[in-house]
């Protein structure tokens, strides 16, 4: 069953943020993840909206935890979080 991750937050240093993406694209593929969704210009319907907001499809919850743990995540991911401020980043499941 295919799951999401739905993830938000704000960019405070767009020049560290840029070494983030190009990376993690490539990661995702490993995993067989589809970026369904990524926008600088989210429209808060409810609630505070975040800067960037993304959601990406992998094709199980076992390769999305897999690649969130990936030795290959741990340096990107500390790129994000050097460089972004109030994240969320959800997992969810697909309704089959």
């Amino acid at each position: 069953m295919p799951v999401y991750y739905i993830n938000s937050y704000d960019i405070i240093n767009e020049e560290e943020y840029a070494k983030y993406g190009p990376p993690v694209i490539q990661l995702l593929h490993k995993y067989g993840a589809e970026v369904l969704a990524s926008d600088l210009q989210a429209i808060a319907v409810e609630g505070t909206v975040k800067k960037m907001n993304a959601v990406i499809k992998f094709p199980s919850e076992a390769a999305a935890l897999q690649c969130y743990n990936d030795p290959e995540y741990q340096p990107l991911k500390a790129i994000r979080w050097r460089s972004t401020d109030n994240c969320s980043m959800t997992l969810v499941h697909g309704l089959g």
